[in-house]
């Protein structure tokens, strides 16, 4: 058996990135998060809490991207379908200004999405029973019972995630979620409000 020539296999293998989610990587000196009475497990926890997250939100931009191209639609227009699937299941009549108000665009952004529905065939226009002014805008049944068949049934599955939990333990992530996003909550911070292109000269 030959020898390896010189320099042949002495190579190092090169190293795995790293981790996006760790408090060592992304904090190494502490300047955000103080780390303490955390100890070496705690920390652990907190960067594998992070990374499911993280992984949680990749998960749901996959499936908001795959159900826009598998529907042929745009965002807005699947949340104003969406909006109507449950004005249909609670018995709320849909005008254009509710549909205004639900997305929160504006009614001349209403109009052109409507517009964009109903020759796609996905909506029907109708007059309102009681108030001649106004439309009654309804889903057309086809595109309620694809839109439910698939991206309605693999969002559903949610549900069962939540289900293995006890009670208790959904009470904990509730408290955990709604504790995130007060955390993260923009309405206070000062630099949202900070000229970028200011703060360079």
């Amino acid at each position: 058996m030959s020898s390896p020539h010189p320099g042949e296999g002495d190579h190092e293998q090169p190293s795995a990135p790293p981790s996006l989610f760790s408090l060592d990587s992304s904090d190494r000196h502490q300047e955000l998060v103080d780390r303490t009475g955390m100890s070496e497990s705690d920390i652990a926890q907190v960067d594998a809490l992070m990374g499911a997250l993280s992984r949680l939100r990749a998960a749901e931009q996959e499936l908001s991207e795959a159900s826009l191209r598998y529907m042929k639609l745009g965002e807005t227009d699947m949340r104003a379908l969406h909006f109507l699937i449950v004005c249909e299941n609670t018995g709320t009549i849909a005008t254009p200004g509710a549909i205004t108000q639900a997305l929160e665009i504006s009614s001349a952004s209403t109009t052109k999405l409507l517009d964009r529905l109903e020759r796609a065939g996905h909506i029907r226009r109708a007059p309102h029973p009681s108030d001649r002014r106004a439309l009654v805008i309804t889903i057309e049944p086809a595109t309620r019972a694809s839109a439910i068949r698939t991206v309605g049934a693999t969002q559903a599955r949610r549900v069962d995630a939540v289900r293995r939990l006890t009670h208790a333990e959904r009470e904990t992530v509730i408290r955990f979620l709604e504790d995130m996003a007060s955390e993260i909550s923009l309405a206070d911070a000062e630099w949202i409000r900070e000229d970028p292109a200011g703060a360079r000269d």
